[in-house]
Parts: C-alpha cells; sequence; structure tokens
C-alpha cells in the first residue's frame, strides 16, 4: 500500500513553517496517542503515520530530499536514501513535549523549560499531644518546628564573601541537561549544580554553601474545639523552603489525645466506669457523676447489678461537623467491700440469713446460674 503523503498525513501546506509542522503534529500524537486509545488498531497506525511524518519534516536535510525525491529519497532501502542527518532534534523535542502532557509533566522532567528547575518544599509533620479538655474546648498554643533562613554571611548566593556563584559548565545555567537516544529525549536535573544552574568553587564557611541555615521558629497553631486523636491541622506555607525559588512546602500538626484518667472517647460520645459500693446498688437513689462541664447525676434504681448503663444526652463532645454534643455512658461497676471487721463480718452473715429466709427472690441471677450449671452436668 503506498505511504501518503507526508504533507498531507500532518493536515499542513509544503511551505508550513517549523513551528506549524509542530503544532500539527502535536495535535495528532495528542488525539491518536495508544495510552490514550487503547486497543485501537486504527489509531495507533494513525499515531505511528503522523510521528513517520514530523521525524520526516522536522530534519531539515530529510526534509530536503523529500520535497526533491519523495518518498523515495528518504527511504534507507533506496539508492537515495538515507541523505538526511541521524538527528531529528525537532522531533525529539515535540514528542517530549507530548509525553511530557499526556503524563502530567509539562514544565518537569519532560518539558522544554529553560533555567534552573524549581522545585516545592517538602511538608513537615508536628506531633502535638493535647488533654480531653483541650480536644472538647479548642484553645490556642504556640509551637517551635525547625526551619531554614536565608545565611546572614552570603544573603542566601552560598559563596564566600566577595566572590560569586559561577555558571554551571555542565547544563550552562539551565539547571537540566537532556539526554537522547534515537527519537526519545529524557531532561534530567543536572548532575553538578543539581539544578540551580550555577557552582560554587568557593562556598560560604557559615552554610558550607548552602545560602541558608537551620534555625526554630515559633508558630501560633489554634486548635478547633471537638479536634479527635489523629486529625491533622495544615499550617500552609510553614514546611521546608523550595529549591531555586520553588514555593515552601505545608506544615501538618497531628493531634494526639492523651489518656484521661476518667472518661475515654469514642467519636462524639465519652464512656466512664462508674464504681459504686454494693449498699448504693442494693438501696439505689441518686448518684452524683462527673462530666466535661462539671457535676452530674443520674438516679440509681434498687437492685442495680454490675454492668448497667446509664446515659447522659448531650454530656459528651460536639465533633469538628457536629451540630449537637455526644452523649456520656457511665458503666455501673459495683465494688465489693474487702477487710471487713469481724464485726461486719458477723453482720453480713445475719444479712445472708435473711435473704435465704426469703428464697430465691432476693437473688434471680443467682438461682438462674445455677439452674444452668445443673443442667450442664445433668
Amino acid at each position: 500500500m503506498a505511504k501518503r503523503d507526508y504533507y498531507e498525513t500532518l493536515g499542513v501546506q509544503k511551505n508550513a513553517s517549523d513551528d506549524e509542522l509542530k503544532k500539527a503534529y502535536r495535535k495528532l500524537a495528542m488525539k491518536y496517542h495508544p495510552d490514550r486509545n487503547p486497543g485501537n488498531k486504527d489509531a495507533e497506525e494513525k499515531f505511528k503515520e503522523a510521528k513517520e511524518a514530523y521525524e520526516m519534516l522536522s530534519d531539515e536535510q530529510k526534509r530536503g530530499a523529500y520535497d526533491r525525491f519523495g518518498h523515495a529519497g528518504v527511504d534507507p532501502n533506496s539508492g537515495m536514501g538515507g541523505m538526511g542527518g541521524a538527528g531529528g532534534a525537532g522531533f525529539a523535542d515535540a514528542f517530549g513535549d507530548i509525553f511530557g502532557e499526556i503524563f502530567g509533566g509539562a514544565g518537569g522532567a519532560g518539558g522544554r523549560r529553560g533555567g534552573p528547575q524549581v522545585y516545592r518544599g517538602a511538608d513537615l509533620k508536628y506531633s502535638l499531644d493535647i488533654t480531653l479538655e483541650q480536644a472538647a474546648n479548642g484553645f490556642d498554643t504556640e509551637i517551635r518546628v525547625p526551619s531554614w533562613e536565608s545565611c546572614d554571611t552570603c544573603h542566601g548566593s552560598g559563596a564566600k564573601p566577595g566572590t560569586q556563584p559561577k555558571t554551571c559548565s555542565t547544563c550552562n545555567g539551565n539547571g537540566t541537561v537532556r539526554m537522547q537516544q534515537g527519537f526519545f529525549s529524557v531532561q534530567q536535573t543536572c548532575p553538578t549544580c543539581h539544578g540551580s544552574g550555577k557552582e560554587i568553587t568557593d562556598p560560604c564557611n557559615a552554610c558550607d554553601g548552602v545560602g541558608r541555615i537551620r534555625k526554630n521558629k515559633t508558630l501560633q497553631v489554634k486548635i478547633p474545639a471537638g479536634i479527635d486523636d489523629g486529625m491533622r491541622i495544615r499550617s500552609s506555607g510553614n514546611g521546608e523552603p523550595g529549591v531555586n525559588g520553588g514555593p515552601p512546602g505545608d506544615l501538618y500538626v497531628e493531634i494526639h489525645l492523651l489518656p484521661h484518667n476518667i472518661f475515654q472517647r469514642d467519636g462524639d460520645d465519652l464512656h466512664c466506669e462508674l464504681t459504686i459500693p454494693f449498699t448504693s446498688a442494693a438501696l439505689g437513689g441518686e448518684l452524683e457523676v462527673p462530666t466535661l462541664s462539671g457535676k452530674g447525676a443520674i438516679n440509681v434504681p434498687e437492685g442495680t447489678q454490675s454492668g448497667k448503663t446509664f446515659r447522659l444526652r448531650g454530656k459528651g463532645i460536639r465533633g469538628l461537623r457536629g451540630s449537637y454534643p455526644g452523649d456520656l455512658y457511665c458503666h455501673i461497676s459495683v465494688e465489693t467491700p474487702v477487710r471487713l471487721t469481724d464485726d461486719q463480718k458477723k453482720i453480713l452473715r445475719q444479712f445472708e440469713a435473711s435473704l435465704e429466709q426469703g428464697g430465691d427472690k432476693h437473688s434471680p441471677n443467682s438461682k438462674s446460674w445455677t439452674d444452668r450449671v445443673k443442667n450442664f452436668f445433668s
């Protein structure tokens, strides 16, 4: 099958400029790239056809040979083929741009931007321990974090006072070097200047040529009411500074709740264990309970057993996104008296005898348990 005319393939006139050729090829490559058309053989063929056309026409010698002799002028198997150079730098540049756009690398390793490479600073994490009361009510605090500041001695240049950084001889100040193999061109950070575009032959003694020194800085942080364990607060721009004028990173303050001696938090709810004497559990009555906002009270009915839970509505914590506070759950634990005197033991034995006279009605749980054990062994 005869090949289509290269100019027709790209959709341009024969007198098209290099920029027009590149623009036309980029449009077709973006449309028919295999990664954008997985499994589409027709699109794959059109992509290859456009690539071949631009490869030939972007090279001045190959384009001249094609204009004079057609496909035979650039066919390596013909007598006059291969008259062009081995290059195609224009094709490599255009393909690098397209590769970058498809994979989100514009301005990065696949881009064509000149000058030193700019990098965003790294993010920092700071762990902050707070109490349950502080989490519930919110507060303002100060934290000290490590930071970098411009060196006062060299004023950020990295060079010893009286000297100046020199343009990098490897990348000529671009900060990047281009590695080319065949049709592919990859742009990498310069190994000599590490992307700065400058070489420091006589570094500053104060900062060892870095241009900045590490110091601690104090930041004001507002902890919102209702924050929970593991949540993070972002302090924009307070991370590591960028490289070559790049934007700084962010600081993330990670919250850790300290253990509380009374309450355990579960989302917006609070839980506590309320230990009461067995007399209070047997006789019932009003008991005082602690809450984050002060004292509260619950009515314990007669005969309350261990494990009984009482709920105080609205005595929990209002979360960051909550319209109403959670609840407080009090879990009853009945305490057995210890270290009894002889008189107390005597009283208890008399009390036990009176319970036995009343039959099973005083100890329904014990009767049920005894029956289950008998059934198990029978």
